[in-house]
């Protein structure tokens, strides 16, 4: 014979209100937990270091070292930067370069003087506009470029500089944006005048937009540093980013390195989201600062 112990009594239950509390508890927590994570995916600055061995660096260039920036859209890092401006400092650039897309409204002109300067404190920088500052207009373009050589930054508007390190030469170009004046110096006619003055130099084109790279290899340039992809946008396992900067779905050439022929590319991820509702976010593609190490191959 089976004896059966149970009592009867019904285990208690806290009283609806409470219940319905503890689910609203549990899903105000959830919601912070996600919201928390998705702002981390958006502004989370990390920086990225790359070592590139290219085939025709000077020997001199070894070891030389770049911070390439881009894609800001206004954003701040802590007040006038300095979050962004310690990481870039970290690094110990030769140079710092800006390629593009710094800001996308007039009034936030107001970010760069305190930009310029604390980057310019760090080493040698150089600029070449992006869509976004000729969409605010020629105007803001006008103000934009005086404003960064007032305080120390070089402006490659189709033109090039020449580099010295340990006794060996290259050369360092930038080409405005295609939304800049339509009488503009082309890339091939820059890299055709390279040729005619510094025949034979390795050179480094910035260049904002990274679709572009299969005329800047056509062109001749040996390494061309880009953005304007936001890294594809959604960063998912087996591509190179969910949306390009065209609004096409599986774009290539969104994020680190790429060749064509004797050419590379690398391309920044970028710093920042614009207000448009495709490039308002990013996941699992956090805003980066590039640190690239040139190798001689």
């Amino acid at each position: 014979m089976t004896t059966n112990n149970y009592s009867g009594r019904r285990r208690a239950r806290f009283p609806l209100g409470l219940r319905v509390l503890r689910a609203v508890l549990i899903l105000a927590a959830v919601a912070a937990l996600g919201a928390a994570w998705f702002h981390w995916q958006c502004w989370g600055l990390m920086t990225t270091r790359a070592e590139l061995t290219l085939d025709r660096l000077p020997a001199g260039f070894d070891g030389f070292k770049i911070v390439h920036l881009s894609d800001l859209h206004g954003h701040q890092y802590g007040e006038g930067n300095a979050d962004l401006l310690a990481r870039v400092a970290a690094e110990e650039p030769d140079i710092i370069v800006m390629t593009g897309d710094f800001i996308d409204r007039a009034e936030q002109l107001e970010m760069i003087p305190a930009l310029a300067d604390g980057l310019v404190a760090i080493a040698p920088t150089y600029y070449v506009t992006g869509n976004h500052e000729w969409a605010t207009g020629t105007n803001t373009v006008r103000e934009l470029k005086p404003l960064l050589k007032d305080h120390g930054v070089t402006v490659l508007t189709n033109r090039y500089e020449i580099l010295e390190r340990n006794g060996d030469q290259l050369v360092l170009a930038g080409v405005d944006d295609p939304n800049g004046f339509g009488d503009q110096k082309t890339p091939e006619a820059l890299a055709e005048e390279i040729g005619a003055e510094k025949p034979g130099l390795y050179t480094v084109l910035l260049a904002h937009r990274n679709t572009e790279f299969d005329r800047y290899a056509a062109a001749g340039y040996d390494l061309v540093l880009s953005g304007h992809g936001h890294g594809g946008i959604v960063r998912l396992p087996f591509t190179d980013g969910l949306v390009g900067a065209n609004r096409k779905f599986f774009p290539t050439r969104m994020a680190g390195l790429y060749t064509e022929g004797d050419s590379a590319l690398y391309v920044s991820r970028g710093l920042g989201n614009n207000t448009t509702p495709v490039h308002g976010f990013r996941l699992f593609n956090r805003p980066e600062v590039v640190s690239l190490t040139l190798r001689a191959g």
